[in-house]
């Protein structure tokens, strides 16, 4: 299945129907009055999260989403039947944004989330209605409202507990293979990774998902190569871990690259929590090893776990702090949100 993470939506509700003028006509009374119904309102168009999506691909084969209009009032009291709705069914995670590109108008997290799109159009009201005491016999209807018809658009931003970030062939799907069930592509070239790939991870008794993107490149936050437009999946993640190549020559400069990157996409991601790992550490000898480990700490400015995907070494003490500060994060989230009986 094909990655889409970003589409336009054409979306247009349904009109509603005209009243009806119509007078009973029955063989012995003479002066029935009035009996126009009132029309039906047209359909809406709504977007629900459903479970069981990953991608958008489905939006780039239709692209146009109209509801059907209300149906006419008719004669003999009868009101036109409602349209059916129609609904958008979209991934979890999925922001709803307007034409702008800017504007949220929803943002989709829970499997069974609804938003109303674009509400439709009430019905005509029908001859009766204008009935009264001094209009026994009104001959005008209402015709109906029209429907909404707009232009939105919809991001993908995939929800993981913990995002894996660093330069081209730092090993991060080597890693995400490592901890977890995930089959993401590897190979010894850069830019392996084309799309985000998603693995539950187990550690303890316990699971959390975790994102690889694609690695990120030098002047990535002015649209250089693949990995910045893939940012947006680990922003709502709660912790990241940034893996730094071992044998790299260049160690602290890849590692204030990706730094520096990310701080210039947002605020709000390089202000997450940070674990920092050297990773390949199997391919490096004890004393090079020492040596890049107290260039990353200085550089980093905090610890540095030392890793390798391919000989799994490290990897149960990383997972575990991961996980100390996925529910760490959890905690503050659920103390911010204030109580509601």
């Amino acid at each position: 299945m094909k990655f889409l993470d970003l589409t336009k939506v054409y979306i247009r509700s349904g009109g509603g129907g005209a009243g009806c003028v119509s007078f009973r006509r029955d063989k012995y009374v003479e002066f029935g009055g009035p009996d126009g119904g009132d029309g039906g309102n047209g359909g809406n168009v709504w977007a629900e999260a459903v479970e069981g999506l990953n991608t958008l691909i489905d939006f780039r084969y239709q692209q146009h989403f109209f509801a059907k209009s209300g149906q006419p009032g008719m004669g003999a009291q009868r009101t036109g039947k409602t349209a059916d709705d129609v609904t958008l069914k979209v991934p979890i995670g999925t922001e709803i944004l307007d034409e702008d590109e800017e504007t949220v108008i929803a943002d989709l997290v829970t499997p069974g989330q609804r938003v109303l799109l674009a509400k439709g159009g009430n019905g005509g009201f029908g001859n009766l209605y204008f009935k009264s005491s001094t209009n026994r016999a009104p001959a005008r209807a209402n015709p109906g409202l029209d429907g909404v018809e707009r232009t939105i658009w919809l991001r993908l931003k995939l929800i993981a507990d913990a995002g894996l970030l660093g330069l081209p062939n730092a090993g991060k799907s080597t890693f995400l293979a490592a901890v977890s069930n995930a089959r993401p592509k590897i190979a010894d070239y850069p830019f392996t990774t084309l799309v985000p790939n998603l693995g539950v991870v187990g550690i303890d008794g316990k699971e959390f998902v975790m994102a690889d993107i694609p690695g990120l490149i030098e002047g990535a936050s002015e649209g250089r190569g693949l990995g910045m437009q893939f940012l947006a999946h680990v922003e709502r993640c709660k912790v990241l871990l940034h893996l730094v190549d071992g044998t790299s020559s260049t160690i602290t400069k890849d590692y204030r690259t990706i730094i520096k990157e990310i701080e210039a996409y947002s605020a709000v991601l390089g202000d997450k929590p940070r674990l920092v790992a050297l990773s390949k550490c199997d391919a490096l000898d004890k004393k090079t090893l020492s040596q890049r480990r107290r260039a990353l700490e200085k550089a980093s400015g905090g610890p540095v776990h030392v890793i390798s995907g391919v000989a799994r070494l490290g990897l149960t003490e990383v997972l575990r702090e991961l996980l100390a500060r996925i529910k760490a994060g959890s905690e503050v989230v659920a103390e911010d949100v204030p109580w509601q009986p």
